[in-house]
């Protein structure tokens, strides 16, 4: 797919509405109309540290039918912002030129079915705990004008930008989490006391790093030797750092695991099952 210019289309125009105040334009606001925006499939998007996340949008676009939308000098699409359309405070902008297919015309409009990939990347895209929430959608064009001299000594680059919204149901955005756990001792006697720690930690975007997660509710697992599935033990609370513990008696070979369900800013997660022997 084509890439979106860099500094035209979206780095320019949209990120530029968070930070001045919106200026008059003296060019006629096209009749464009966005509709049935779906955003990650209506998932939410967990984030970690590193990874840059693809989150895929479709969406229906109607819009006048001398309208030429050609991505050089004319952009439509739907991006992903916290705050108001006036002054986002943080957003997402499509990676690619949208693809769409003619769905219906009339004399007057053009009805297309649109897909594309927005980016969310935790190093550039994501700036605090804050941005764990729901961002809303909205359909945006703009279009741009630039001139060169020829001579290195002097450019001009205009643009135009509306946005409509919000749209659609949004999406929410999650901090990714990460949890271990292990079983000691092993082997054990069978009777014999089990101890299985762990940590819960989850992803601080503004750190860049994991840390902990304290005060949320884990489930001890259990999965006896030879068999595939495995049934809760007990539920155990996350202290300082995150740190897991709790205690269980030895019955039968098995892998023992934690598991956290997520809330509403934060991924679920669950850790590597780990054997134990019991002799």
């Amino acid at each position: 797919m084509r890439k979106l210019a860099i500094g035209i289309a979206a780095s320019g125009a949209l990120a530029l509405t968070g930070l001045v105040a919106p200026v008059a334009s003296a060019t006629t606001t096209p009749d464009l109309v966005f509709s049935a925006v779906t955003v990650n499939n209506g998932k939410a998007v967990t984030v970690g540290t590193t990874a840059a996340v693809k989150v895929p949008v479709t969406y229906t676009l109607t819009h006048p039918s001398d309208l030429t939308i050609d991505y050089q000098t004319t952009f439509a699409g739907v991006l992903l912002y916290r705050g108001t359309l006036s002054r986002m405070t943080n957003e997402a902008e499509p990676e690619d030129v949208p693809t769409c297919t003619t769905t219906a015309t009339t004399d007057t409009t053009v009805t297309e079915s649109c897909k594309e990939t927005l980016v969310i990347a935790p190093d550039d895209t994501l700036y605090s705990a804050a941005d764990a929430t729901t961002w809303k959608a909205a359909g945006l064009y703009s279009t741009m004008d630039r001139d060169e001299d020829g001579s290195d000594g002097h450019i001009h680059i205009g643009y135009d930008f509306d946005a409509w919204g919000p749209l659609g149901s949004g999406v929410q955005v999650k901090r990714a989490a990460k949890l271990t756990a292990d079983a000691a001792p092993e082997p054990v006697k069978k009777g014999g006391t089990i101890t299985v720690t762990g940590k819960l930690t989850r992803a601080d975007w503004e750190a860049g790093k994991y840390t902990g997660y304290t005060s949320q509710k884990a489930t001890l697992q259990f999965r006896a030797k030879g068999t595939n599935s495995y049934t809760p033990v007990k539920t155990v609370t996350s202290g300082t750092g995150g740190a897991l513990k709790t205690t269980t008696k030895a019955t039968k070979d098995g892998y023992y695991r934690y598991v956290f369900a997520g809330t509403a800013t934060t991924g679920s997660a669950t850790a590597p099952g780990d054997f134990i022997d019991v002799r």
